[in-house]
Protein backbone atom coordinates (compact mmCIF):
# COMPACT_ATOMS: atom_id res chain seq x y z
CA UNK A 1 0.00 0.00 0.00
CA UNK A 2 1.42 3.63 -1.14
CA UNK A 3 0.89 6.08 0.93
CA UNK A 4 0.84 9.94 0.42
CA UNK A 5 3.39 12.18 1.94
CA UNK A 6 2.77 13.25 5.61
CA UNK A 7 0.03 16.40 5.37
CA UNK A 8 0.63 20.25 5.55
CA UNK A 9 -2.32 20.01 8.43
CA UNK A 10 -0.32 17.18 10.25
CA UNK A 11 2.60 19.45 10.35
CA UNK A 12 0.68 22.51 11.33
CA UNK A 13 -0.84 20.20 14.03
CA UNK A 14 2.33 19.52 15.30
CA UNK A 15 3.61 22.29 15.14
CA UNK A 16 0.66 24.17 17.12
CA UNK A 17 0.78 21.63 19.77
CA UNK A 18 4.54 22.11 20.29
CA UNK A 19 3.38 25.92 20.56
CA UNK A 20 1.19 25.52 22.71
CA UNK A 21 4.06 23.95 25.45
CA UNK A 22 6.31 26.82 23.82
CA UNK A 23 4.48 30.04 23.08
CA UNK A 24 7.77 32.18 23.08
CA UNK A 25 9.27 30.00 20.17
CA UNK A 26 6.31 31.34 17.99
CA UNK A 27 8.63 34.31 16.24
CA UNK A 28 11.61 32.60 15.94
CA UNK A 29 9.22 29.51 13.98
CA UNK A 30 8.15 32.02 12.05
CA UNK A 31 9.53 30.61 8.77
CA UNK A 32 8.40 27.28 9.32
CA UNK A 33 5.08 28.64 9.70
CA UNK A 34 5.44 31.15 6.54
CA UNK A 35 5.88 28.15 4.57
CA UNK A 36 2.87 26.37 5.44
CA UNK A 37 1.05 29.30 4.95
CA UNK A 38 2.43 29.26 1.50
CA UNK A 39 1.25 25.77 1.06
CA UNK A 40 4.23 25.16 -0.46
CA UNK A 41 6.02 21.21 -0.86
CA UNK A 42 7.58 21.20 2.80
CA UNK A 43 7.94 17.51 2.62
CA UNK A 44 10.21 17.61 0.01
CA UNK A 45 13.90 17.33 0.00
CA UNK A 46 14.52 19.41 -3.12
CA UNK A 47 12.44 22.62 -1.40
CA UNK A 48 15.50 24.94 -1.04
CA UNK A 49 13.43 27.69 0.47
CA UNK A 50 13.17 24.85 3.19
CA UNK A 51 11.85 21.68 4.61
CA UNK A 52 10.80 19.27 7.13
CA UNK A 53 13.08 16.53 9.03
CA UNK A 54 12.70 14.90 12.15
CA UNK A 55 15.15 13.57 14.43
CA UNK A 56 15.09 11.13 17.27
CA UNK A 57 16.55 12.21 20.63
CA UNK A 58 17.16 8.55 22.39
CA UNK A 59 17.42 8.85 25.93
CA UNK A 60 18.42 6.05 28.23
CA UNK A 61 18.04 5.44 31.83
CA UNK A 62 21.02 7.49 33.15
CA UNK A 63 19.76 10.52 31.13
CA UNK A 64 22.44 10.38 28.30
CA UNK A 65 21.55 11.09 24.63
CA UNK A 66 22.52 9.25 21.37
CA UNK A 67 24.50 11.09 18.88
CA UNK A 68 25.68 10.20 15.68
CA UNK A 69 28.94 11.19 14.20
CA UNK A 70 27.41 12.74 10.46
CA UNK A 71 30.03 11.96 8.07
CA UNK A 72 28.97 14.77 5.69
CA UNK A 73 29.10 18.10 7.94
CA UNK A 74 31.55 16.21 10.19
CA UNK A 75 29.43 16.66 13.41
CA UNK A 76 27.77 15.09 16.28
CA UNK A 77 24.10 15.17 15.90
CA UNK A 78 21.03 13.79 16.76
CA UNK A 79 20.22 11.09 14.58
CA UNK A 80 17.57 11.75 11.84
CA UNK A 81 16.95 12.65 8.56
CA UNK A 82 14.48 14.15 5.90
CA UNK A 83 10.82 12.62 5.52
CA UNK A 84 10.02 9.57 2.92
CA UNK A 85 6.32 8.70 1.51
CA UNK A 86 5.84 6.38 3.66
CA UNK A 87 6.51 7.92 6.85
CA UNK A 88 2.93 8.06 8.86
CA UNK A 89 3.39 10.87 10.81
CA UNK A 90 6.40 13.37 11.78
CA UNK A 91 7.51 10.65 15.02
CA UNK A 92 7.15 7.60 12.63
CA UNK A 93 9.85 9.46 10.58
CA UNK A 94 11.85 9.87 13.39
CA UNK A 95 11.78 6.73 14.59
CA UNK A 96 12.49 5.32 10.96
CA UNK A 97 15.39 7.51 10.83
CA UNK A 98 16.77 6.25 14.47
CA UNK A 99 16.41 2.73 13.03
CA UNK A 100 17.97 3.88 9.66
CA UNK A 101 21.07 5.45 11.32
CA UNK A 102 21.92 3.15 13.71
CA UNK A 103 20.58 -0.15 13.35
CA UNK A 104 18.34 0.02 16.67
CA UNK A 105 15.01 -1.23 16.29
CA UNK A 106 12.34 0.71 16.37
CA UNK A 107 10.49 -1.67 19.41
CA UNK A 108 13.61 -0.94 21.91
CA UNK A 109 12.92 3.30 21.77
CA UNK A 110 9.90 3.96 23.45
CA UNK A 111 7.67 7.28 22.73
CA UNK A 112 8.26 8.84 25.55
CA UNK A 113 5.08 9.44 27.67
CA UNK A 114 5.39 12.61 28.87
CA UNK A 115 5.81 14.21 25.38
CA UNK A 116 2.28 12.61 23.79
CA UNK A 117 3.63 12.90 20.51
CA UNK A 118 4.77 16.57 20.76
CA UNK A 119 8.23 17.38 20.05
CA UNK A 120 10.47 18.22 22.64
CA UNK A 121 12.25 20.58 20.15
CA UNK A 122 11.23 22.16 17.18
CA UNK A 123 14.17 24.27 15.31
CA UNK A 124 15.23 25.95 11.72
CA UNK A 125 18.79 25.49 11.15
CA UNK A 126 20.85 25.76 7.61
CA UNK A 127 22.40 23.40 6.24
CA UNK A 128 25.59 24.49 4.04
CA UNK A 129 25.81 23.87 0.30
CA UNK A 130 27.02 20.95 -1.11
CA UNK A 131 28.13 21.11 -4.79
CA UNK A 132 27.90 17.19 -5.25
CA UNK A 133 24.09 16.87 -4.90
CA UNK A 134 23.82 20.20 -6.57
CA UNK A 135 22.32 21.31 -3.31
CA UNK A 136 22.22 24.61 -2.73
CA UNK A 137 22.62 26.25 1.46
CA UNK A 138 18.95 25.83 2.56
CA UNK A 139 17.15 25.38 5.55
CA UNK A 140 15.54 22.67 7.96
CA UNK A 141 12.58 22.81 10.62
CA UNK A 142 13.57 19.91 12.12
CA UNK A 143 11.31 17.98 14.46
CA UNK A 144 12.75 16.97 17.50
CA UNK A 145 10.88 13.69 19.35
CA UNK A 146 11.97 12.04 22.47
CA UNK A 147 12.42 8.52 22.78
CA UNK A 148 13.18 6.15 26.01
CA UNK A 149 15.44 2.76 25.96
CA UNK A 150 15.55 0.73 29.33
CA UNK A 151 18.71 -0.85 28.03
CA UNK A 152 20.93 0.86 26.37
CA UNK A 153 23.77 -2.09 27.08
CA UNK A 154 21.07 -4.28 24.80
CA UNK A 155 21.32 -2.09 21.88
CA UNK A 156 22.46 -3.21 19.03
CA UNK A 157 23.34 -0.64 16.88
CA UNK A 158 24.77 -0.68 13.05
CA UNK A 159 25.49 2.31 11.81
CA UNK A 160 25.21 3.23 8.54
CA UNK A 161 28.18 3.58 6.86
CA UNK A 162 27.37 5.86 4.14
CA UNK A 163 25.82 9.01 6.41
CA UNK A 164 27.30 8.08 9.91
CA UNK A 165 30.91 7.53 11.38
CA UNK A 166 30.36 6.79 14.98
CA UNK A 167 27.86 7.36 17.66
CA UNK A 168 28.76 8.60 21.64
CA UNK A 169 26.30 8.96 24.36
CA UNK A 170 26.19 12.34 26.09
CA UNK A 171 24.93 14.10 29.20
CA UNK A 172 22.26 16.81 28.21
CA UNK A 173 23.91 19.28 29.04
CA UNK A 174 26.69 18.31 26.30
CA UNK A 175 24.11 17.38 23.85
CA UNK A 176 24.88 19.24 20.44
CA UNK A 177 21.55 21.20 20.33
CA UNK A 178 21.45 23.95 23.23
CA UNK A 179 17.57 24.29 22.95
CA UNK A 180 17.23 20.60 23.00
CA UNK A 181 19.83 19.81 26.16
CA UNK A 182 17.28 23.20 28.29
CA UNK A 183 14.34 20.75 27.44
CA UNK A 184 16.03 17.94 28.30
CA UNK A 185 16.16 19.14 31.75
CA UNK A 186 13.02 19.93 32.05
CA UNK A 187 11.58 16.46 30.57
CA UNK A 188 13.99 14.70 32.81
CA UNK A 189 13.19 16.42 36.21
CA UNK A 190 9.25 15.46 35.64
Amino acid sequence: MTRVPISHDHIRATLDAYLVRHPSERVALSPLTDGLARRGPLVSRSTFTGHVTCSAVLIDLSGQVLHIHHNTLGLLLLPGGHLEDADADLQAAALRELTEETGILADTANRDPVMDGVPLDINIHTIPANPAKAEPEHSHFDFRFAFRTTDRQGLHITLQPEEVGGYRWLKPVDCSSPSVAVKLATLLSS
